[in-house]
């Protein structure tokens, strides 16, 4: 009993009404963003940043997360009606969904869409349940020397297993490492990195990075990417999945639970990755194959499952060991430290209140997102109409008043919006800001561990290899390094 009194507790913490009406803005919010093509939930969250220093902690986190887990739902409905990803996690989803939606049968692939994304949310959020707090008790174990294999490992695993180019993942987590150092060294107060300013002596906020390059850069690359289609709306119909329609997707929806729990939890992972691998699954599993991409239900069935398993299981390393997992995750750390919260494995025992409220408030918010998002569609659907170019400036005027609220620094305006042009030229030559934002956080954490670690060692990098642990962790990141290598130079072989 001693065990779920927390959990229960937990629950007592989301039905208070001020973090209720949080939850229902978070997830309300969340789905709304994720009909607007392009502008995400990790932006979202970033501009929203400045917003939540007035909001008590538990009640702030459990909004945001909301914002995260709505709008991998929000995305389909623009990827089912007008084949327009409303997010990257919804990009396969339009492939067989509005195919489906071309055949009529729009409501069926929203309806199972919600269904599976409840499914898949919860599934993840049980085992979030339990599988969080023994990560935790694991993590306790580590010291300096671990957290800093691990903070490597994080920022190696951000440049292998995302979906862009590796080398041009690690151009990008090296300049998030070279931005993290700027300002004062922590222990002897030299300047770094400051240009000659001393409006840098204090670094360069978390808030700044985030909202420069994922919200500023994608306003500015959304207006001159997004093109809206001129084709007439399409007709959703029911949105209630037939029993033939659950029979067809019930395989689909169990196998992307925990498909997407499962690589939610790897750094590099996230909805995105889970949603191509739920997909490519099901293609691999289906008795007719050639049905994907002309309207296969379970091709929309298994990848809308698996992003909300990856979205919710994405908390896991956040919350226990203090590193994100993805992009957004990175701006979730940020938000958390703006509260005065570290993550990390004592964050179970030292603040369970936050820690179960906002697990148990996943629960509160599947079930509010399945209870509105097939009512809401319509009212969804009519946001599409409003054109970027009003809302745009509408959101490039928050970000302004946002940063500066931060340390009332024009200063900081001006960096944010350098960041933001940076960002923008960055995604026109492919270069994606999430290594960077990651690298950035991580680096923090690098350094200090690293430091540490040495005068523990007395200066001595062996003394790394001592601690089982990290012997561990630096052998999985030589493993991740030598593996492309090994793998090339056998195809080679094989040619030859």
């Amino acid at each position: 009993m001693d065990l779920l009194s927390p959990v229960i507790a937990g629950f007592g913490v989301v039905f208070q009404p001020e973090n209720l009406l949080y939850c229902l803005l978070g997830v309300t919010l969340g789905m709304l963003v994720g009909v607007l093509p392009g502008l995400g939930p990790a932006a979202t969250i970033a501009v929203l940043l400045p917003i939540t220093y007035n909001i008590e902690p538990t009640a702030s986190i459990i909004m945001l997360a909301g914002i995260f887990y709505g709008a991998q739902y929000g995305g389909t409905i623009t990827s089912v009606l007008l084949r327009l990803p409303g997010e990257a996690s919804t990009v396969v989803t339009a492939l067989d969904g509005h195919e489906l939606a071309r055949q009529g049968r729009a409501g069926s692939a929203l309806g199972i869409s919600a269904i599976g994304s409840f499914v898949g949310g919860t599934v993840a959020i049980v085992a979030l349940t339990l599988v969080a707090p023994l990560v935790a008790g694991f993590a306790l174990d580590f010291g300096p020397s671990e957290y800093t294999a691990l903070a490597l490992l994080g920022i190696l695993l951000i440049t292998t297993l995302g979906t862009g180019s590796p080398l041009k993942s690690l151009l990008m987590a090296t300049v998030g490492l070279l931005l993290a150092i700027v300002g004062q060294d922590p222990l002897d107060g030299v300047a770094r990195l400051t240009l000659g300013t001393d409006r840098l002596l204090d670094g360069i906020d978390f808030v700044i990075v985030a909202m420069g390059l994922f919200g500023v850069a994608e306003i500015l690359h959304n207006l001159e990417s997004l093109r809206r289609p001129g084709t007439s709306m399409t007709s959703v119909g029911s949105v209630y999945p037939s029993r033939r329609d659950l029979t067809e997707s019930k395989g689909a929806i169990a196998r992307g639970s925990v498909l997407g729990f499962l690589l939610g939890i790897l750094p590099g992972g996230g909805a995105t990755m889970s949603s191509m691998a739920a997909y490519a699954l099901e293609k691999r599993v289906a008795r007719r194959p050639e049905r994907f991409g002309k309207g296969a239900l379970q091709g929309v069935a298994g990848p809308e499952t698996a992003n909300n398993a990856a979205a919710t299981s994405s908390f896991i390393p956040l919350l226990t060991l203090g590193i994100p997992a993805n992009a957004t995750m990175a701006v979730m750390f940020g938000a958390l430290l703006v509260q005065g919260i570290t993550p990390g494995p004592t964050l179970v025992e030292e603040k369970p209140d936050l820690f179960w409220g906002v697990v148990n408030s996943m629960y509160v918010g599947n079930l509010l997102l399945l209870a509105m998002s097939m009512p809401l569609i319509g009212l969804f659907v009519r946001v599409l109409r409003v054109r970027p170019t009003i809302l745009a400036p509408l959101a490039i005027l928050i970000t302004m008043i946002g940063v500066y609220t931060v340390r009332l620094s024009a200063f900081d305006m001006f960096l944010m919006v350098g960041l933001g042009v940076l960002g923008y030229l960055m995604k026109k030559v492919g270069f994606e800001p999430g290594p960077l934002v990651l690298a950035f956080v991580l680096g923090g954490l690098l350094e200090s561990s690293f430091r540490r670690s040495m005068r523990i060692f007395g200066g001595d990098v062996t003394g790394f290899l001592t601690q089982p642990i990290t012997a561990v962790l630096l052998a999985a990141i030589v493993l991740i390094l030598v593996t492309p290598l090994i793998l090339r130079l056998t195809r080679r072989g094989t040619a030859a």
